[in-house]
C-alpha cells in the first residue's frame, strides 16, 4: 500500500487524494450471519478493486443497524439504496434470516416508494 502514496492509520490505509479509505477486515466477509459475500470488481480510474455490491454495502449497514441500534447505518442504507440499484428481495429475505423484518421495515419506509423501485 505505500508503494502507491497509501499510509497506515490503525486498521485501515489512506491515500491523501482520495475520500476513500481502505481496510482489510479479517475473514472470512461476511454480513450479518451470511458468510457466502461475494465482492464485486469496482473500477476506479482504469484499475479494479474489490468491493461490496451496492445491496451487500446495503445489507452492512443495515446489519449495523439491526445489531446495535445505529440509525447513522440506516440512514448510510438509505443514502446507497437511493442513490444505487439494489435487490430489495435479496435484502427482505436476509433481514428475514437476521430476524428483523420488523426494522427493514422501517428502512422501507425511510426510503419511500421511489426508492423502492430499486
Amino acid at each position: 500500500m505505500s508503494g502507491i502514496e497509501f499510509q497506515r492509520r490503525g486498521n485501515h490505509y489512506e491515500h491523501p487524494r482520495t475520500p476513500f479509505f481502505v481496510e482489510f477486515p479479517a475473514g472470512p466477509l461476511g454480513i450479518g450471519r451470511d458468510l457466502h459475500v461475494q465482492p464485486i470488481v469496482y473500477r476506479i480510474g482504469g484499475v479494479g478493486v474489490l468491493a461490496l455490491s451496492p445491496t451487500d454495502s446495503c445489507r452492512d449497514r443495515l446489519a449495523a443497524f439491526y445489531h446495535w441500534n445505529d440509525r447513522q447505518s440506516l440512514e448510510t442504507a438509505v443514502a446507497i439504496a437511493r442513490r444505487r440499484k439494489i435487490n430489495l428481495k435479496v435484502i427482505r429475505d436476509w433481514s428475514k434470516e437476521e430476524g428483523s423484518l420488523s426494522l427493514f421495515s422501517e428502512f422501507l419506509g425511510l426510503l419511500g416508494p421511489a426508492g423502492r423501485q430499486s
